[in-house]
């Protein structure tokens, strides 16, 4: 079912706009959990998005794609110096009204429609709640500001071919990662060409690996040749050569298992029990033709295959927490 938000990012309007995306800390500055940075995570593709800023309401957006680690982008410059490093980016295809909209203006007929807890704005004054960022709405409040614009709504439906795709965002840091790597003058040149090679399952971190796993963890397969040497905690999130190169973040997996993986749509429990996503399109699965325990869950009364699923080792489940706490998709 479509959702709705409103977001208000006076700050990093021009930016986000311009490269179609939303971004926020994880957390708040202290390290709590937030909200509306917590709301980032929440927003599934297809779902329609209002962008305020300085009182007015000037974009529509369609998310593109789920939520997925990113730096900060660097086109902020010193915009939220004080904010974490690390976050999350939401894709969203922008399109503009013809004529900007004044909530306050609205404010009769959309004020007893705010939510009463996590409002984006205030109901008596229709000013900005300081402190909101990414907040849901009903889906009334955000019909009658179309409406009032006479805004084509078709456009969020045909258009929008986004870059920042999880993959190319991927890509991306990867390569601001390995270009540090190769600068680093505190690794030796032995350590240095092997986190590279880690990158893409290869060289010390394979042997690392296979020296730990067997076979695939979600089909069994063990044909090497068959298998790519995965991290558990992304390659480009560790801190550490150590980490990088450690065997025990890592896991042999097919293509298919692999992609699902690294993109969050399924994780491991430390037991070995397979976690697929609540939010992955069970239809997809089906067509993958993964997944015994997904398919009984669905209803269905035969699988195409069995997970090999086993207990993983304490070095793997720390990584495996990181895992489901920063890459699934919940």
């Amino acid at each position: 079912m479509r959702q709705f938000w409103w977001v208000n990012h006076k700050q990093t309007f021009n930016q986000e706009i311009e490269h179609q995306y939303l971004w926020s800390p994880k957390t708040s500055k202290n390290g709590a959990r937030n909200r509306f940075y917590d709301n980032m995570r929440a927003g599934d593709p297809g779902d329609y998005v209002l962008s305020y800023a300085n009182q007015l309401i000037r974009y529509v957006g369609r998310v593109a794609d789920f939520a997925f680690t990113a730096p900060k982008p660097t086109e902020f410059g010193s915009v939220g110096s004080y904010w974490n490093d690390e976050g999350w980016l939401l894709p969203v295809f922008w399109t503009p009204l013809a004529c900007p909209i004044r909530p306050k203006d609205l404010l009769r007929v959309i004020g007893p429609m705010l939510p009463e807890k996590y409002s984006p704005i205030r109901p008596s004054t229709g000013d900005g709640n300081q402190g909101v960022y990414l907040a849901a709405i009903p889906r009334d409040i955000f019909d009658v500001i179309v409406t009032s614009t006479h805004y084509d709504i078709v456009q969020l439906s045909v258009g929008g071919a986004n870059r920042l795709t999880f993959r190319n965002v991927k890509d991306e840091i990867d390569d601001r990662v390995e270009a540090s790597i190769r600068t680093d003058l505190a690794l030796d040149d032995t350590t240095r060409k092997a986190t590279i090679e880690a990158r893409r399952g290869q060289g010390t971190f394979r042997t690392n690996v296979e020296s730990i796993e067997g076979a695939c963890r979600l089909t069994g397969i063990t044909n090497r040749s068959l298998l790519i040497a995965s991290h558990i905690k992304p390659w480009r999130s560790c801190e550490t050569a150590r980490e990088r190169l450690d065997g025990a973040n890592g896991l042999l997996l097919t293509p298919d298992a692999d992609l699902l993986f690294d993109r969050g749509f399924i994780t491991f429990a430390d037991e070995g029990d397979v976690r697929v996503s609540p939010r992955f399109n069970h239809d997809d699965l089906r067509r993958l033709g993964l997944g015994e325990h997904a398919w009984k869950r669905l209803g269905f009364s035969e699988a195409p295959m069995p997970w090999h699923a086993k207990a993983f080792t304490d070095a793997q489940r720390g990584y495996l927490a990181h895992h489901r706490e920063q890459v699934y998709i919940t």
